[in-house]
């Protein structure tokens, strides 16, 4: 019986290269589990989330397809704090288990938990470990404008919900400086991952 893979959080601000990172972590043979996909399986058609939130807000936020209309939904939660608050205190704990489920199928030495808001709910207390992908908060509305086709004033907006690159940067084990090319990336990608297989599921 091996032991269970100890568990890495990987965060950083919106425009950070996170996936990118996370990528470069999975081709290297190491599990990993996206919050936001958790975030997304948890609201699919069928599943009782949904219809809890439909019946808050109204169908304006399902598609004819009866999916969640993203969009719609943030437009009405960034506006309104009490709401969020009430989405997030339904979501986080169905996505919480969702990430758990899927961590626990692990087989790498230790497994990766990619998450935006890592160190904002208590996602980090299942991690052992926190690594911050970092790039000064210029490159962040750049790269997201450029990704997302969205202005600056949007841009700060989401960043103003996440914690502060000071706050990420203190309660970070590990940064990854993401402000160069992707062959950096990849780089660094390697030293942590060498670095990583030498820790046990136990790190100090």
């Amino acid at each position: 019986m091996s032991h269970k893979p100890w568990i890495l959080g990987l965060t950083g601000g919106i425009g950070s290269g996170k996936s990118a990172a996370a990528e470069a972590f999975a081709a290297r043979g190491i599990h990993t589990v996206d919050a936001d996909h958790a975030a997304r399986w948890v609201v699919e058609p069928g599943r009782p989330a949904l219809s809890q939130i439909a019946e808050r807000f109204g169908a304006e936020i399902l598609q004819d397809s009866g999916e969640l209309d993203r969009a719609a939904l943030r437009h009405i939660v960034f506006a309104k704090p009490e709401e969020r608050q009430w989405l997030e205190g339904l979501l986080h704990p169905l996505i919480r288990d969702e990430i758990v489920t899927h961590l626990s199928r692990a087989q790498s030495p230790y497994a990766i938990l990619v998450s935006p808001l890592l160190l904002e709910t208590s996602q980090h207390q299942m991690t052992q470990r926190v690594l911050v992908v970092d790039v000064p908060e210029a490159m962040q509305i750049t790269r997201t404008s450029r990704r997302d086709g969205v202005d600056e004033t949007q841009v700060r907006a989401i960043m103003q919900a996440q914690a502060s690159r000071e706050t990420r940067l203190a309660q970070a084990h590990d940064v990854l400086s993401n402000d160069r090319d992707l062959h950096w990336l990849e780089q660094e990608v390697e030293r942590l991952h060498q670095f990583y297989l030498t820790l046990t599921h136990n790190p100090a």
